[in-house]
This record gives C-alpha cells, sequence and structure tokens, in this order.
C-alpha cells in the first residue's frame, strides 16, 4: 500500500510539474544555450580571419593606418568581454557585448571599402579568399542570430505566460535579453522628403561654345 501511494504521489507531482510548465522551461532554456553557443562559434570564426586580412591588405595598403588599426582594436574590444554563457542572462552585458560586435562590423565594412581603391589587392587571390569567407561567415552570423532570437523568443513566452510565469518565478527565471537593430528608433524615422526646395543657384556659365549643348540644367521647384 505505501509503495502505490508512493507511486501515486510520484505521478501527481509529475503531472504538476508538466503542467506548470516546468519542462517547457528547460527545454526552451537549453535551446537558447545551443544557439548562442553557435552565435559565438561565428562570431569566432569572423575573429579568426581578421588578422589575416588585415595582414593582406596592408601589403597593399599600408597607408591605410587608420583603417587598419580601427580594425585591430574593434576585434580587441570584443576579445575583452568575456563570452560566458551568463552573458545572455546579463542585459547590460549583452548590450555591451552586442556593441562591441556592431563596432567590429563597421570597421570590416571601412576596411573592404579600402580595396575598392587600390585594384591590385581585389585581384590579389589571397584577399578575394578571404574576403569570400568572411562573407560566408557574415552569412552564418545571420542564420545563427536569427535562431537565437527565435529560441529567446520562445523561451520569453514561456516565462511570461500563465501559469508557466509562476514557475519561472519560482526558480527565478527571467526573461533574456535579444538582438536589437543599430539605430533603431532612427531607422523606425520615416525619410524627410522635400519636393518644394529650391535649387542651388547655379555657378557661372563658362562661354558657350557655338553649336554646344549645355552640360546641365536645374529644374526649378513647383510653385
Amino acid at each position: 500500500m505505501f509503495k502505490r501511494l508512493t507511486a501515486l504521489l510520484i505521478l501527481f507531482v509529475a503531472s504538476l510539474i508538466g503542467g506548470c510548465g516546468y519542462n517547457t522551461l528547460q527545454t526552451t532554456d537549453e535551446q537558447v544555450s545551443a544557439a548562442w553557443a553557435e552565435v559565438l562559434n561565428q562570431y569566432k570564426r569572423r575573429a579568426d580571419l581578421i588578422p589575416n586580412l588585415v595582414k593582406v591588405v596592408e601589403g597593399f595598403a599600408a597607408q591605410e593606418k587608420a583603417v587598419l588599426l580601427g580594425v585591430t582594436q574593434a576585434r580587441a574590444s570584443v576579445g575583452a568581454i568575456q563570452a560566458t554563457p551568463e552573458l545572455i542572462n546579463n542585459p547590460e552585458a549583452f548590450a555591451k557585448f552586442q556593441a562591441a560586435q556592431s563596432q567590429l562590423s563597421s570597421s570590416l565594412g571601412r576596411l573592404m571599402l579600402v580595396a575598392e581603391n587600390y585594384p591590385q589587392l581585389k585581384s590579389d587571390a589571397n584577399f578575394r579568399d578571404l574576403q569570400a569567407q568572411l562573407e560566408g561567415t557574415e552569412n552564418r552570423i545571420t542564420v545563427a542570430r536569427n535562431r537565437y532570437i527565435k529560441a529567446v523568443q520562445e523561451f520569453n513566452n514561456t516565462v511570461r505566460q500563465f501559469p508557466s510565469n509562476l514557475t519561472a518565478m519560482l526558480f527565478g527565471m527571467k526573461v533574456k535579453p535579444q538582438f536589437a537593430v543599430d539605430n533603431e528608433k532612427a531607422i523606425a524615422e520615416p525619410p524627410k522628403v522635400d519636393f518644394g526646395a529650391k535649387p542651388a543657384a547655379p555657378a557661372p556659365a563658362a562661354p558657350a561654345t557655338t553649336g554646344s549643348p549645355p552640360n546641365e540644367y536645374t529644374v526649378p521647384a513647383a510653385k
């Protein structure tokens, strides 16, 4: 009889745990951790490419010291942040990590623009290979971030919904920070277009040559 009561009690407790969302919280939390690990894996892949990329660019464009230094410093800033599993539970630390990665992305963008001014660099096989690897890594980062966003969304929904929110409170589980669009407020603002602006005053025209058409024209603003 005692064993039967014990078994029934275990079944009862198990049904309560299942119904209160405990198992869902554990499952989604593991999904978030796995997705975050893949994000870090792709960020590390990008960071590992940067030294070789900087070295190749420096061989053709050593005078671009400011750009090269900016990439190196941005990479160092990213490496200085301890990307531990606890980072995804700390909104402030997560924001700093995201800001550092965004800065590195901007610096890499400026570095790639340098190649446009150096045809020999653009045609270098090593540079083309590194560029292709970097583009592939950026695509992988995007995919990994999207998976993380979806995993966090599922977890946060469980944390906030009733009755699983009670279980989350009991075990100290809180919503996790999400990736955000850079300059989200600025992006949300509609572009300002003014068709009524007066055109700039044209520069004094050079003496006209007989039979030659004008080089440019100005459309006056509508009244």
